[in-house]
């Protein structure tokens, strides 16, 4: 049994949400181990009230050689005062690893690759066969004798969290009670993810034909002005929230959405981990692995001949984004409203 477990979580806040599972999985199998969460700041804010969690290993990642540096030399001190007997890492960075074997971890658990296998006391391979991301996490773990689960991506909120969202919504216009859709236009990884911003928003114009509802528009810093230029001169209930909200404040705003319609995203993901409804537009990538986890029908792919070819950019005509219509995404909406909890 181990008394002392720690688990290197994803950096990007879609994997991250993924690996959630792994968390309540561990707990379920060994109820009075120490189980310490390592993530990168400001992800590491989701796991606030996590029951399956102990502790949470906050760094901070940064491009400067020298703060790297002493980052590095702090996050391996920490991992030697822990005295961890089990670690598992979910990321697949070489860097990870060493940190783990620097840090005197005994017990270190990963995926093979990436010229890391020598720091693993334990390593395996990915699955043979096209996997769900949620599902490769968890077959990480067959090894501590933990079988496949159905275990569900899952984030924790207070009520006075969810009371305060509701009250932002408020502020900027909204009328509690009424019909709500969220509008997630950007991703981290590129554009090649990204249905084109004037779709989006003859959607959203589309929605608010009916007179009863609501649009908010959600994004962060590096999405502000594309979400801004998509608002321009829309109608009182388009609200646009992009860059005005922490993460633990997005999530909750996702909750209260009777729908998000959304790219290949990280608020996808905490969408999905929330129940909420999801229309999700693929193109790039593939749904197979990284679409909303357990929720069927939610996806839109045209499944073009270059689909997925996973470039941050598209070299071509974009044929995979531009051939998704903006009345089949409203409709598509409206059908998955309807689930709706």
């Amino acid at each position: 049994m181990y008394k002392k477990v720690i688990v290197r979580l994803p950096n990007w806040i879609g994997d991250f949400v993924m690996a959630t599972p792994v968390l309540t999985d561990l707990r379920r199998q060994f109820p009075t181990a120490e189980i310490t969460a390592m993530c990168p700041w400001p992800i590491s804010d989701l796991l606030k009230q996590d029951p399956a969690i102990d502790e949470v290993f906050c760094f901070t990642r940064t491009d400067d050689f020298f703060a790297m540096k002493e980052n590095t030399r702090n996050a391996i001190e920490r991992l030697r005062a822990g005295k961890y007997d089990l670690g598992i890492l979910l990321t697949n960075s070489f860097s990870s690893a060493w940190w783990f074997w620097q840090g005197g971890v005994r017990k270190r658990l990963g995926f093979a690759g990436n010229w890391r296998s020598m720091l693993l006391t334990d390593r395996m391979e990915p699955p043979d066969i096209r996997s769900h991301q949620v599902d490769v996490y968890k077959h990480l773990l067959q090894p501590l004798g933990i079988p496949m689960s159905e275990t569900a991506p899952r984030l924790f909120f207070s009520d006075q969290e969810a009371h305060d969202a509701m009250e932002l919504l408020v502020e900027r216009g909204y009328r509690p009670g009424h019909p709500l859709i969220g509008i997630n236009p950007g991703a981290a990884y590129g554009t090649a993810k990204c249905w084109p911003p004037e779709r989006f928003r003859a959607l959203a114009l589309r929605f608010l034909q009916d007179p009863d509802a609501f649009v908010v528009f959600f994004g962060d810093a590096a999405t502000q002005s594309l979400v801004k230029e998509i608002c321009a001169g829309a109608p009182e209930r388009m609200i646009n929230l992009a860059g005005d909200t922490t993460l633990r404040q997005l999530a909750c705003l996702i909750q209260h959405c009777d729908a998000l319609v959304t790219n290949d995203s990280g608020p996808m993901h905490i969408g999905v981990a929330l129940a909420a409804p999801i229309v999700a537009l693929f193109g790039s990538t593939d749904d197979v692995a990284t679409g909303p986890w357990g929720q069927k029908g939610a996806v839109i792919n045209k499944h073009v001949s270059c689909s997925p070819c996973f470039k941050r950019t598209c070299p071509s005509d974009f044929r995979c984004m531009n051939q998704i219509e903006v009345e089949e995404v409203a409709l598509k909406t409206l059908e998955r409203m309807k689930t709706r909890v």
